[in-house]
Order: C-alpha cells, then sequence, then structure tokens
C-alpha cells in the first residue's frame, strides 16, 4: 500500500471517529451544559417506580410526592403497568424499575418465578373494603350462589390481589367451582377496569375488582349489581406493599431513605389535608365526593410508627412489638398452598425473613422522621440548638390541638409526685427537684414530645379541679421551658382535675389511694407518619 493511500485512510478513520464523537460524545457534552447551567443542576437522578390505579397507591405516585421528591434532588417516574405482576417481576429483576408496589400475595406468587428479587421495606395500607367480589344479583346473589352455580363465569387479573381474594373465598368457603383449575369458569383480564367493563357488559356473572371500580361498579350497576365479599370483612389479607430491587438497596441505600421519609410525610400531610386528598383523587378519577368519600373508606393507611412496630415488629420505647407483616406472609404461603399454586413453601428457606427488610423503616423511626423534626423533605438528621445546649433545645414545629390529639402516646416518664403548695399552683423546692431528675431521663429521647398532664382529688367542685390541675400544669412547663430551655413547640399542659383517677391498688388504704391522686405526669409521645 502506497504512503499515499495509507494518508487518505488514515484520515478517513480520523474523520469517521470525529463524526461518531460528534453524534455520541457532544449530546453528553450538551446535556452536561443545560443540566449545569439551569435549576436541574441539583438534580441527583430519576427513580422509577411500578404501581397501577389502586386507590390505596395514590399518595405514593401524587403529585405531592413527586414534588418532595424533587425538592429532595430526585425525579420520581411513575409507570402505571396496568397490575401486570409477572412483567413487574420481571422488570425490578432487571433494575428497570428500582420500586414496585404489590400485596403480599402477588409478590409471593410472582415474585417466586424470578427468585424474589425484591425486598419488603415497608407496608403501603390494608384493604378495607377496596377489594371486593361484585355479581349480577340475579345471577350469583351470595357466596353460597356460587356453590350451587356450577356455570358462573368470574372475571379477574391473574396474580393480583383479585385472584388472592377469589383463591381466599374457594379455601375459606369450600367452593368447588372456584378451586376448579381447568379454566372453563375463569376470564382473564388484564386489570381492574377491563374486568369492570366485562361486568357491565355481561361477559361474565361475576368481577373481583378494586377501588375506584368497585365503587364505579356499584353505582352502574344501579341496585342490579351487588358485593358477595368485600376486603372491609377481612384482616391482613389483602396487604400492599413497597418493595426494593436488592442491589439498589445495597448499593444506593440513602436513595431508599429519601423516598420512604418523603412517603411517609406525604401520608402525613394527606392526613392533615383531607380536602386536598380528596380534591386530588376527584380529578384524578373524574368520580364525585360522595363516591370518593365511599372509596377513601376501603383502605387503612399505615403510617411508619405502625410499619415500625406493628408491621415489622421493631421495638419500640414502652411498646409492645408485632410482626404483622411475617404473619401476613405466613398466611398467603398457606393460602396459595391449599388452591395448588405450589407444591411446598416457595419463600428462600421457606424463610419469610428472607423477603423483608426492616432496616429502612427503623432507622426513619430512630432517627426523628417520627418526631417531626425534619425542615426539608430528604434532610434525615435535625442539628442540636446553639453550640453546647444538647437535644433540649432541639426545633420542633408547632402543632394545633388536633394534631396534638392524634399523637401516639409511648408512656410515661418515671417521676416521682411532684410537690405543690396545697391548692395552689407554685413548685415547691422537692417539686422543682423530681423534674430535674425527670429531665436527665428526657435527654435520652430527644425525639419525643412531651404531654403534661395534671390531676387533682376527687373531692371538691369539678371546675375548680380542672383549673387548678390546668394551673399545675402550666407550671411545669413553664418550668421545664425557662429552666433547661426546652423547645416551647414540644411541650403542651392539660389539665384533667378529678376526670381521670388512678385505678385503686387492692388492699390499698383510702389516705394513700387519696395521697397518689393529685399529680402531674409527664407523657412521651410521638407524631405519626
Amino acid at each position: 500500500m502506497s504512503s499515499h493511500v495509507k494518508i487518505v485512510t488514515g484520515l478517513i478513520i480520523v474523520g469517521v471517529l470525529v463524526i461518531l464523537g460528534m453524534k455520541f460524545v457532544l449530546p453528553m457534552i450538551q446535556d452536561k451544559t443545560q443540566k449545569a447551567t439551569s435549576d436541574a443542576r441539583s438534580t441527583k437522578g430519576t427513580v422509577t417506580l411500578a404501581l397501577d390505579n389502586w386507590v390505596g397507591y395514590f399518595p405514593l405516585g401524587s403529585q405531592e410526592m413527586k414534588k418532595r421528591m424533587r425538592r429532595s434532588g430526585y425525579i420520581l417516574e411513575c409507570i402505571n403497568d396496568g397490575a401486570d405482576y409477572a412483567e413487574r417481576m420481571r422488570k425490578i429483576k432487571k433494575g428497570e424499575y428500582q420500586f414496585a408496589v404489590a400485596t403480599v400475595d402477588s409478590y409471593v406468587l410472582n415474585g417466586a418465578v424470578e427468585n424474589f428479587p425484591a425486598t419488603i421495606i415497608g407496608v403501603l395500607d390494608e384493604s378495607s373494603g377496596g377489594d371486593a367480589v361484585l355479581a349480577w344479583k340475579d345471577r350469583v346473589k351470595d357466596v353460597d350462589s356460587l356453590k350451587r352455580e356450577q356455570g358462573a363465569k368470574v372475571a379477574y387479573t391473574p396474580g393480583s390481589p383479585s385472584e388472592h381474594l377469589l383463591k381466599s373465598m374457594a379455601v375459606h368457603f369450600d367452593i368447588p367451582s372456584l378451586r376448579d383449575r381447568s379454566g372453563n369458569w375463569k376470564t382473564h383480564t388484564e386489570g381492574s377496569e377491563q374486568a369492570l367493563k366485562k361486568l357491565l357488559a355481561k361477559d361474565v356473572d361475576v368481577a373481583v375488582l378494586w377501588e375506584p371500580d368497585v365503587s364505579r361498579a356499584l353505582e352502574k350497576g344501579q341496585g342490579e349489581i351487588v358485593k358477595l365479599l368485600g376486603t372491609e370483612d377481612t384482616e391482613k389479607l389483602i396487604v400492599d406493599v413497597l418493595l426494593v430491587n436488592r442491589e439498589f438497596a445495597r448499593d444506593q441505600p440513602e436513595v431508599v431513605k429519601v423516598l420512604l421519609s418523603n412517603y411517609f410525610r406525604t401520608l402525613k400531610y394527606f392526613r392533615d389535608n383531607p380536602d386536598d386528598l380528596m380534591e386530588s383523587i376527584v380529578d384524578d378519577t373524574d368520580l364525585d365526593k360522595k363516591k370518593v368519600a365511599t372509596m377513601l373508606k376501603g383502605v387503612k393507611w399505615v403510617n411508619l410508627a405502625d410499619n415500625n412496630q406493628s408491621w415489622f415488629g421493631n421495638s419500640s420505647f414502652g411498646a409492645i412489638p408485632e410482626e404483622g407483616l411475617i404473619d401476613t406472609i405466613e398466611a398467603v404461603v398457606q393460602i396459595l398452598r391449599d388452591a395448588g399454586d405450589f407444591a411446598e413453601n416457595p419463600l428462600p428457606d421457606k424463610d419469610p425473613y428472607r423477603i423483608t427488610n426492616s432496616q429502612f423503616v427503623a432507622e426513619l423511626h430512630q432517627e426523628g422522621l417520627s418526631a417531626g423534626q425534619f425542615k426539608k423533605a430528604g434532610e434525615l438528621k435535625v442539628p442540636d440548638g446553639p453550640e453546647g445546649s444538647g437535644s433540649l433545645e432541639r426545633p420542633f414545629a408547632q402543632l394545633a390541638d388536633p394534631q396534638w390529639e392524634r399523637l401516639r402516646e409511648i408512656g410515661t416518664l418515671k417521676v416521682r409526685p411532684i410537690v405543690f403548695q396545697s391548692g395552689t399552683s407554685e413548685l415547691t423546692y422537692n417539686g422543682k427537684q423530681e423534674l430535674d431528675k425527670a429531665v436527665e431521663y428526657l435527654r435520652h429521647y430527644p425525639n419525643f414530645r412531651v404531654v403534661i398532664k395534671g390531676h387533682t382529688g376527687l373531692s371538691g367542685d369539678a371546675k375548680a379541679n380542672r383549673q387548678l390541675s390546668q394551673a399545675r400544669a402550666d407550671a411545669v412547663k413553664r418550668y421545664l421551658q425557662v429552666t433547661y430551655s426546652i423547645n416551647e413547640n414540644r411541650l403542651r399542659s392539660v389539665g384533667y382535675g378529678s376526670e381521670q383517677p388512678l385505678p385503686r391498688q387492692q388492699g390499698e388504704a383510702k389516705r394513700a389511694y387519696s395521697y397518689r391522686l393529685p399529680r402531674v405526669e409527664l407523657f412521651l409521645a410521638s407524631e405519626v407518619f
């Protein structure tokens, strides 16, 4: 090959490389420059979440949630896959979805095929009327009718809560027609909306739906469509959970915590602003407010405190933990085995703990989300007050009276009787000493608010007793604020007078009992996220 040809060939290769560079590298440079010179420079990435139109998922996929995630630096991309649970599991296994929602039963059923590619990191809600089996009453008027009516056609979404509700009915009510695996009675649909269409068109006699389609069916059926069984009559049967890809949880745990913290904040926002929740769902479903109100009664959302204590079984100060999630998983496995889906327990090592991860809920609860101390979404800790002040001066958000009433009482601090001058609200020296000791205990629990409850004995005028007990509770509150600079928003004083007397102990003398009744108690309380 001549030198001239070599030069030409080299120039061609260089030209091709330049063109390829312009095609692939230039857009990357332009994208980086565009982000760096705009408000998108703070964006840390996009998080994908697979869900469907079940109303229980509404807060998770709401605009409020997306705004909070955006303020935390992440774009939340919600993908409605029409309740295709099998495909949802395949994509979360591939990492195309970082997060996904599912019911416990649908995850056990579909996750087993993919070797359980995700772990359960949160319980979102429990269906309490949000899922139901509905029928044309001239064909199937009640559950027992399904035992007699061999030719009934049933529409449902395979691998979904609909199928699990049917299986539960078949097992618990011994309905042979629903246990027939030949499939003559089955009409498979892609989601609740399609099942509703088939029911209204009378292509089927029975349909298993979830909200908002349950409400739509009852409305459009005009009394001719009846509910055979709804989850308002069940407990821990249809439980919705949040899943995260295992590798993503391992490699980016901070993102998992940000999403969970924003979700529980969103849930609390909608609980404190029910009108906003109502308006948002009305806009999303085109149902009127009356129907939405009925629909909302069918779902019980699970806050952070209940996730931590009642579902994941993490111990909490003064509370007895429960493992509702493990109980649900084990019950689901038994139903699926009885229904013939599995010959044996499909869980890895037959161990339900292999598909749960309580770490994130426990850490959020411990770090103070439940105390309402965050200043912005995604901020996982609040610094102490001025340097050297310790946790007692930590800031707390102000609460209105209804919000105080909704706090979860964690337990009563151990405090000896706080003594006052007889008939007055003036703290004695000994009373102040007891409060000093109580504050030393309080330092160990910086995330809890304090409700100061004043009580009197049984004798005397009830109104005067209430006033005296309120004055004494106020005196304790002032002492804690002035002496220890405890944030005012952290404290609430309430006087009950003689309305809440202590129970009398067996064999206790009347004089000793009367001595115990006048008291001021310090209750630790947590905001319910």
